[in-house]
């Protein structure tokens, strides 16, 4: 349509809205154990492909994507197994495929690896042939490496096409994490109809990137200090806590991993344990929980 938005029909921008909605929600009566709220720690491993997605080669911003692999994730496997928690990693298949025991590693030790496109493409670029050529690739390199076939997926950079909750239905995903409509878990509505997918929401407030990302030829700069980042997501893990819903964060080993900053995710679990009654588990525990207590509709 090429009118202006203030000149579309009414049938116009309602079938836009309409084809993605949160529907109903999936926030679970009680949690195991009789925990007061869950949390689902999350790590998008990028790694190389953030600069190999946009078509560069710089040699600098690999290397800076080499750090996520190379200190990240093991300064965060320290802090996770020093608590006992585990996480999930949504790792692009070109990032596994350049670091695959890391890949192999995470998941013998308990952790879930979760799908996070091919290359860190856009999803709103692709045809929809390409975008389930990407997908199906994806989950079948995440397979071959851990020997697990993922469940559930984000997509890189939090995009959606037309015909990517279509695809992932199509794959019989579990859950997606990429859309923002809610704090807690909900079931996915596409054209008015439930899907029978689980969302476990995003929000740029519980994720480093937001906070901390540098591009030296642009104007992003990081501009909050470590410790009032602890503060915004302190704040929402009480609120969670205080709504006996789910605390959800999302990371990054080349972010969140330096010797500045991983204080941060050492104080959140101290924080966490203090409480005595949350439940800490992957996104797939949290989604199968959901389904299990509250339920979901039939597949469209």
């Amino acid at each position: 349509m090429t009118a202006a938005p203030q000149d579309w029909p009414e049938d116009h921008w309602r079938a836009l809205v309409n084809r993605v909605r949160a529907g109903r929600s999936l926030r679970p009566p009680h949690w195991p154990g009789g925990a007061r709220c869950a949390v689902a720690l999350s790590f998008d491993s990028d790694h190389e492909t953030n600069e190999l997605r946009d078509g560069g080669a710089s040699i600098s911003r690999l290397s800076w994507g080499e750090y996520g692999t190379r200190r990240g994730v093991g300064r965060i496997r320290q802090v996770l197994d020093r608590h006992g928690a585990k996480a999930t990693f949504f790792v692009p298949a070109v990032a596994a495929l350049l670091h695959p025991d890391e890949q192999q590693s995470l998941a013998d030790e308990g952790h879930e690896i979760g799908i996070h496109g091919w290359i860190h493409e856009l999803n709103a670029g692709l045809g929809e042939a390409q975008e389930r050529d990407l997908m199906l690739r994806s989950a079948d390199t995440l397979e071959r490496i851990t020997g697990r076939r993922p469940v559930g997926m984000r997509t890189p950079s939090w995009d959606y096409s037309p015909n990517t909750l279509r695809i992932a239905c199509e794959m019989g995903l579990l859950y997606d994490s990429s859309l923002m409509a809610d704090d807690d878990p909900y079931e996915i509505v596409a054209e008015g109809q439930p899907t029978g997918m689980v969302e476990l929401p995003v929000e740029w407030i519980r994720d480093d990137a937001a906070y901390f990302l540098m591009n030296r030829f642009g104007a992003q700069r990081p501009y909050t200090p470590p410790a009032d980042v602890l503060d915004i997501f302190l704040r929402e893990f009480e609120g969670a806590h205080a709504e006996g819903g789910v605390f959800l964060l999302t990371m990054h080993p080349h972010v969140i991993g330096y010797r500045s900053r991983i204080f941060i995710l050492e104080a959140l679990l101290e924080r966490i344990a203090d409480k005595g009654d949350c439940w800490i588990a992957t996104h797939e525990q949290i989604a199968r929980h959901c389904v299990a207590t509250v339920g979901l509709e039939a597949r469209t």
